[in-house]
């Protein structure tokens, strides 16, 4: 079976499961039902396994994506049009979500419980931000006291981007004493994108765990309450993926069609994993071998959009939400906040930091404008069911804008995009480079 149809069966078992196990109810005590807790150990688990590997693939393809630079002539050309065709997708996006806000008035067509806004601690600070870039230590470790005194370690993805630029850096500088460190860096990076590709091939299962635990979980309750900002965020989520970025393609002269048909693995895989680093791996794939993007570029392009380059985590979703939780609690927003609110997606993307979930940079838009930080709570219950199509959009994003810098800079391979045998994500891709990039489609999983 193909592993598209697998996820897309997986996604109706999830359904079906989660509607099961919503029926049978929690057990006396009010805990989950054996179901449930099957379901949400399995997603649990999946998620588990992705974000286990993201230190390492940050690390590794970060240091080798700057290193390839070195390869190319109009490098520091390719890498501002990058940053300003993210700017400029990132813009559009954040003013489709400030005016669905305006348009539907998420926060005052709610009927969410109010108690349920809850103080998530100021996380997403401007200073907060600014001294998070700083690392504390050669690992981007940080560690966090725990109930029962107990001390909880977990990476600072930040922190590992600065870590990783700055060895990236020194490698160019250093030049050719510095080729056995990055040859073991290919290594190191080609050896983890293998380990997590067979991670990857697990997504029909913890597609299942993830949409079962979610439907079983929040059910139709909660999207009922805040049924008008959920269905705003899709709206918005939707022009950007088949309005906005259809027209930037025709603008420059490529078929939506064919990106579509090339980068949908990747989004399809975002869709379930919740995780633009997660599917990194499949996005500079496609990119590549799909969409005729140079390797050289892509290499750099695809990592750093991986963990900057978020329209629907860091522009759709915290302009709306930013106006529901100012509507909800009677704050009036002006002109001002939000041209605030636009700085903040462009400039604080990183933020997010490619991991699951917004809440960072939620925090991060509602300390900006002086909102109540409780008002994070409002949306927490139905965060996951948003977060999915969130970040099919990021990584939409991240593989759409070197495509289209590619072909302004007339290095695209416009055969290879404009093929129709050249899409074969999961199917067998030839040696690069001397390492094994063999990605064979599963039979079945």
């Amino acid at each position: 079976m193909p592993f598209a149809a697998q996820v897309l069966l997986a996604l109706v078992v999830g359904v079906a499961l989660g509607l099961v196990a919503r029926e049978i109810g929690p057990v006396s005590d009010g805990s989950p039902n054996w179901l449930t807790s099957t379901l949400q150990t399995i997603g649990s688990s999946f998620v588990a396994l992705l974000k286990a590997l993201v230190p390492p693939l940050i690390v590794t393809a970060v240091i080798v994506s700057i290193a390839n630079l070195k390869q190319v002539s109009n490098a520091a050309r390719l890498a501002a049009q990058t940053l300003l065709w993210f700017a400029i997708t990132a813009l559009i996006a954040v003013g489709i979500g400030i005016g669905l806000g305006l348009l539907t008035q998420p926060g005052r067509n709610s009927s969410v419980d109010a108690s349920s806004a809850q103080d998530v601690g100021t996380t997403g600070g401007w200073w907060d931000f600014l001294t998070g870039l700083v690392p504390g230590n050669i690992l981007g470790l940080q560690a966090s006291a725990g109930e029962g005194g107990s001390i909880g370690l977990s990476f600072n993805v930040l922190q590992l981007i600065v870590i990783s630029v700055a060895i990236g850096v020194a490698i160019l500088k250093v030049g050719p004493a510095a080729e056995p460190f990055l040859n073991l860096t290919r290594s190191a990076l080609a050896i983890v994108q293998k380990v997590l590709w067979w991670v990857i091939l697990l997504a029909p299962i913890g597609t299942v765990g993830l949409i079962g635990n979610a439907v079983a979980s929040y059910g139709w309750d909660s999207l009922g309450s805040l049924g008008v900002f959920a269905g705003a965020v899709y709206a918005g989520l939707a022009l950007v993926l088949f309005v906005v970025y259809p027209v930037l393609l025709k603008a420059h002269g490529l078929s939506p069609l064919r990106y579509f048909a090339g980068a949908w693995p990747a989004i399809q895989l975002a869709f379930v994993s919740r995780s633009s680093i997660g599917t990194l791996p499949v996005t500079e794939r496609v990119t590549e071998q799909n969409l005729g993007v140079p390797r050289h570029y892509a290499s750099f392009a695809v990592p750093l959009g991986a963990t900057t380059k978020m329209d629907g985590c860091a522009a759709i979703y915290p302009a709306l939400a930013a106006i529901f939780v100012a509507q909800f609690f009677g704050v009036d927003l002006g002109v001002t906040d939000y041209l605030l609110i636009a700085l903040v997606s462009v400039i604080g993307s990183a933020a997010t930091a490619g991991v699951t979930g917004a809440v960072v940079m939620l925090t991060l838009t509602l300390s900006t404008l002086g909102l109540p930080l409780a008002g994070v709570g409002l949306l927490l219950a139905i965060d996951p069911i948003l977060d999915m199509g969130r970040t099919a959009v990021n990584v939409a994003g991240q593989a759409l804008v070197p495509t289209i810098v590619a072909k302004r800079e007339g290095i695209l391979d416009l055969e290879r995009y404009n093929s129709t045998s050249s899409v074969e994500p999961l199917a067998t891709v030839e040696q690069q480079d001397g390492v094994d990039a063999d990605l064979r489609q599963p039979a079945a999983v």
